[in-house]
């Protein structure tokens, strides 16, 4: 029988949909200050959700992907355009929500929606910065954050288990046409794929943990040696 695809959502600039032959749905949020709107999507004027949405895509295994477009042309979001991303993410039955992207200030709507997708048995995965800085849904309960790790490549992660962040993986990501990427963004990217690779769709969010932990190559935070100064 063949396996079951995963279905996942993507929190971030939407995807240039040639690119991506596997997308389900997409929907642009449109926060107008007073209430946030739905409308039709339009192309990435980042760029950054496609590169973010075909490295996931490119796990070797059956995978539909939603499109939620919360970051606008200058690249912001707003915590209620990211909480009603993940609302339509799991009205369409999104298994993992990924959301390469933190937010600087806890709001109780953003915290509201990652709860209910947690009670609703979706994994979420966000980006954590690297120097440890509090972003937000990273910050959240349950939520499985991911920062660069220099050790890992491409299908390598490490369990980093720190203050900051849960897991580290590849952090940098070159394109087709030879642009390169790199940080916070690309590594959670990077660990979503991994988890699409080597877990099954539809177990617990106790078993996706315990299964990455078990798996990642290297056990603790990056060493660096000192440097010496004359």
């Amino acid at each position: 029988m063949a396996e079951r695809a995963w279905r996942i959502a993507v929190l971030d600039s939407g995807v240039e949909p040639a690119l991506m032959p596997n997308v389900q749905q997409l929907v642009r949020l449109v926060d107008d200050g007073d209430q946030v709107h739905r409308r039709a999507a339009v192309d990435d004027p980042l760029g950054h959700g496609t590169l973010v949405a075909g490295i996931i895509a490119s796990a070797p295994k059956p995978v539909e992907l939603l499109i939620a477009q919360v970051l606008n042309e200058r690249g912001r979001c707003t915590a209620a355009a990211l909480a009603a991303g993940i609302d339509w993410a799991l009205q369409h039955g999104a298994e993992l929500l990924h959301v390469s992207l933190g937010l600087p200030h806890d709001r109780a709507v953003l915290a509201a929606a990652v709860a209910a997708g947690r009670k609703s048995g979706a994994l979420v995965v966000a980006a954590a910065p690297a120097r440890g800085l509090t972003t937000y849904p990273a910050a959240y309960p349950g939520v499985l954050r991911a920062t660069g790790d220099a050790r890992c490549g491409g299908e390598q992660i490490s369990f980093l288990n720190s203050a900051s962040a849960d897991f580290g993986a590849c952090p940098v990501h070159t394109d087709s046409m030879g642009n390169v990427a790199r940080g916070a963004s690309i590594a959670a990217a990077y660990l979503s794929r991994y988890i699409l690779t080597h877990v099954t769709a539809g177990v617990s969010a106790w078993e996706v943990y315990q299964n990455l932990m078990q798996s990642a190559v290297f056990q603790g935070p990056e060493r660096h040696c000192p440097v010496a100064h004359a």
